[in-house]
């Protein structure tokens, strides 16, 4: 219920225009109030060999595919916050100043990149197609997600992202409760959810329900979480 009060409240506040409106790839729909960072389709390069192992060098015999993941940049509500507890305890949740390169100090805070990817197939569905395509974009986002942390953890802040099929961290040791991406989307984005049994369904207002979603967090200033975000190259999104 809090949830979803949260929601509602959010969505009514926010204008039609979103943070990033002279972004031309930047998507507009799903502005919240936590949004630091507008919606864009971030596009990642890699080859096979990279996608079944993470980190693997290049060569010049694998070409090159794209990927796009429609990524952004958010702080932390308070009923994510509670989310976030829960799964990481309270030891990452933390705001402090710093002074970096002897400039005005920068507030190190929590904040969250959830991703989205477009499925090939409505992943709500059932087959042997389905759980390849499921494999895909599993791999894609691993390796997105692990470039991106091993980013932030190399200027010496926290960073982890979330496994799609345990939805457990794949970083942080010791944590063995499970995080709701469909709850995260729902109340960073303001994406729509209906029931089927006993599952929760996440539906993305341009594609539906063949959506694949998954969330990074890290505890770093606001603009080095948002310099590496913008680093990648971009595309309008279908």
């Amino acid at each position: 219920k809090i949830l979803i009060q949260y929601i509602q409240t959010t969505m009514a506040m926010i204008p039609p225009a979103a943070a990033d409106e002279g972004n031309p790839t930047a998507i507009s729909i799903n502005a919240t109030l936590s949004t630091i960072v507008s919606s864009r389709m971030v596009i990642i390069n890699t080859n096979d060999q990279q996608l079944q192992q993470q980190g693997a060098a290049l060569t010049p015999q694998q070409p090159l595919q794209q990927h796009g993941i429609e990524c952004s940049l958010h702080t932390l509500p308070k009923p994510l916050l509670r989310e976030f507890d829960h799964v990481f305890g309270q030891k990452y949740n933390t705001n402090r100043e710093i002074v970096v390169g002897g400039s005005k100090s920068q507030l190190v805070e929590l904040l969250a990149i959830p991703t989205n990817q477009h499925a090939r197939e409505d992943i709500v569905g059932v087959g042997i197609h389905i759980e390849e395509e499921k494999d895909r974009l599993l791999r894609v986002f691993m390796a997105f997600a692990s470039e991106f942390c091993n980013k932030i953890r190399s200027l010496g802040y926290w960073s982890d992202y979330m496994d799609p099929c345990s939805g457990l961290p794949m970083l942080t040791p010791d944590c063995n409760k499970v995080y709701s991406e469909v709850d995260g989307m729902e109340v960073l984005l303001g994406y729509r959810t209906y029931d089927a049994g006993f599952c929760k369904i996440l539906t993305h207002p341009k594609w539906g329900s063949a959506v694949y979603p998954s969330t990074i967090f890290a505890n770093a200033p606001k603009s080095v979480v948002k310099k590496i975000l913008e680093s990648y190259p971009t595309a309008a999104t279908k």
